[in-house]
C-alpha cells in the first residue's frame, strides 16, 4: 500500500511572469523588489549547509514499510540543503529573503543552520524573512538605504 505524501503548508501556488510561486507572499515580494528594480534571483540558488557523509555506525529505526526496529545503518547520508527565496544577483550577496507565512516545525533548526553556514563561509549577506505583506513593503524600503 503507497501513502501519499502530504501536503506541510496550505499556502497557494500562484505563477506569474512565468514563474511559479509557493505562495501569494512570495508572489507579493516579488512585486516589491521588481518595482524596485532589485537585482535578484528567485529560489536560483542552493546552498549545502551541512554536507553529507556515510554513516558506518549501526541505526536501529523503524520505518512505513518495516514496524519493527531494523538495521538502517552503514548507509550515505544526504547533505542538509537550504534554498532561499530571493537572493541578490551578486556574489557574495548583499541581501537574502526568506517569506515564511506559517513556518513548520522544522524551519527554525535548518534557518539556524543556514545562519551558522553564512558565518562559517564569511558570507555578509543581510538577512530579510517577511512574515506578511506589510513585511515585504518594509523589506523593499530596507532594502532602496542598502543599494
Amino acid at each position: 500500500m503507497r501513502y501519499k505524501r502530504r501536503q506541510i503548508t496550505r499556502s497557494k501556488k500562484i505563477k506569474e511572469d512565468n514563474i511559479q510561486f509557493a505562495s501569494k507572499l512570495e508572489l507579493h515580494m516579488y512585486r516589491v523588489l521588481k518595482k524596485l528594480k532589485v537585482p535578484f534571483t528567485y529560489e536560483g540558488q542552493t546552498y549545502v549547509i551541512v554536507d553529507g557523509f556515510h554513516s558506518d555506525n549501526v541505526s536501529y529505526e523503524k520505518t512505513k514499510t518495516k514496524k519493527v526496529l531494523h538495521d538502517r545503518g552503514d548507509k550515505k547520508i544526504l547533505p542538509i540543503k537550504y534554498t532561499p527565496d530571493f537572493v541578490d544577483k551578486e556574489y557574495p550577496p548583499r541581501f537574502i529573503i526568506e517569506c515564511k507565512g506559517n513556518p513548520n516545525e522544522a524551519f527554525p533548526m535548518r534557518w539556524k543552520l543556514f545562519k551558522k553556514f553564512l558565518h562559517d563561509s564569511e558570507i555578509d549577506a543581510q538577512l530579510f524573512m517577511p512574515r506578511n505583506q506589510k513585511d515585504c513593503e518594509q523589506v523593499g524600503e530596507l532594502l532602496k538605504d542598502i543599494l
